[in-house]
């Protein structure tokens, strides 16, 4: 039983959303005047947000979880919660696999007033769009959207989270104007597919119509991720080519190029309309930056629909790109056909689509030697400054290391947070070196 107040830690597994889920239970628990703490040794209270997408990082949850419940055990800690996508997708299993936990919940925020008053605290509305940033404050996840209403093979989200469920764009406009008022520069909208936004609640995709009003608040970045291929809303192209503040850059996972291998995926494209697609993208607004995911190694995927895949890849020549093996995951429709590539192929194939990719990424980079750019300083290591482009989103794809500047200025009255121009005078695949030319920045 409890008999302190709680002090929280928050163990926070998984994806930005997850990271936001996390950020609106802190600040409701910061209301209630709850202490967060950095340092899980001064808890009382674990909550663990987890993951459940892909078999490595259901392992990794699970681990937690056990790890909280030998510190429950040893009596470090009073209550053990465990909330997200892992919760959502395994409640029964967890309860009576690991009955230790005191309170399982999943990733909605319906359930936070039961929540916070089992931990003695209660809901507070007038906390709607109050988050709490756990990452660098001069940017923030805004997720506009729950849940998916694709019905990709390969893919749990559904599963876990349900159907696509857009948020009120009036209250995601609140939110905007708390995180601006906080001081973060950089907005960064984030959903399982931001396109099939609105459909819900207006009856229509309004995903252009958010981004002018978002636009509006005053931001100096926007950036988009996760936009699905198919139906995919033309648009939102003008808005970003229009608008200064909306990054030239879109993250758009397209998984395959194979159109046997898409079918299979339920994907609702093919390859060849896969090609127009962001060929017509590239001509609509001229400088975007593309970032996507592939998946290697699916049941479907032979080495021909593997080859066609490494063509795709050097013809549409993606500016970022990751790539995955692919994951056997239970009551997926891709389930029944097994798992035929054998792990270490799945690996060889990773290894040889990212050995195309990145002399296609140093090829990038090395274009961009000489050019003067704005860059966003995230952070400062022992002195040496490290910032992204307007094509790179936060701690996944490339950083600027900063080695020092023109006109005697030193890199120590660098500030994160803060825009500088930066003369690009170096790159590798997948960093750029520069040197600072402009001292005032945008900062």
């Amino acid at each position: 039983m409890q008999t302190r107040l709680p002090r929280i830690y928050v163990d926070t597994l998984g994806c930005s959303k997850n990271q936001v889920d996390s950020e609106v239970f802190i600040a409701q628990a910061r209301a209630n005047e709850f202490e967060i703490v950095t340092d899980i040794e001064q808890a009382n209270v674990l909550v663990i947000n987890t993951c459940g997408f892909i078999e490595d990082a259901k392992q990794e949850s699970i681990e937690h979880i056990l790890e909280g419940v030998s510190l429950k055990k040893e009596g470090k800690l009073e209550r053990l919660l465990v909330m997200g996508c892992l919760s959502d997708r395994y409640l029964d299993d967890l309860r009576a696999d690991i009955p230790e936990v005191d309170k399982y919940f999943g990733s909605s925020h319906t359930s936070l007033p039961d929540v916070l008053k089992e931990l003695g605290g209660r809901y507070r509305k007038e906390l709607i769009g109050e988050r709490m940033l756990t990452n660098p404050s001069h940017y923030a996840y805004l997720k506009i959207s729950e849940g998916c209403d694709q019905s990709c093979s390969f893919c749990a989200i559904p599963i876990m989270r349900g159907g696509h469920v857009s948020r009120p764009a009036d209250e995601l406009i609140i939110e905007a104007h708390k995180l601006k008022a906080k001081g973060v520069r950089e907005l960064v909208l984030i959903g399982q597919d931001l396109t099939w936004y609105g459909l819900d609640l207006y009856g229509k995709r309004s995903l252009a119509d958010l981004l002018k009003r978002l636009s509006d608040v005053g931001f100096d970045w926007i950036r988009l991720q996760y936009a699905y291929p198919a139906r995919f809303p033309m648009d939102i192209l003008p808005v970003i080519r229009e608008r200064e503040n909306i990054c030239n850059y879109l993250d758009m996972p397209v998984q395959h190029a194979s159109t046997e291998v898409l079918k299979s995926m339920r994907r609702g494209m093919s390859g060849p309309r896969m090609r127009e697609l962001l060929h017509r993208i590239r001509e609509e607004v001229p400088g975007i930056r593309l970032r996507t995911t592939l998946i290697v190694g699916y049941p479907a995927e032979t080495r021909k629909h593997f080859d066609q895949l490494l063509d795709f890849v050097r013809d549409i020549r993606f500016e970022r790109l990751g790539c995955f093996a692919y994951s056997q995951e239970e009551a997926t429709a891709a389930y029944d056909l097994g798992d035929p590539v054998p792990p270490a192929e799945k690996q060889r194939r990773v290894r040889e689509l990212m050995a195309v990719q990145e002399k296609i990424s140093r090829e990038h980079n090395e274009s961009l030697i000489d050019q003067v750019l704005p860059v966003l300083i995230d952070r400062i290591e022992d002195g040496v400054p490290y910032g992204r482009t307007e094509w790179d989103t936060p701690e996944v794809d490339n950083e600027v290391v900063i080695q020092n500047a023109d006109s005697g200025f030193s890199t120590r009255d660098l500030h994160a947070g803060s825009f500088y121009n930066v003369r690009i005078a170096d790159a590798e695949a997948y960093d750029l070196f520069g040197v600072i030319v402009d001292a005032e920045g945008q900062s």
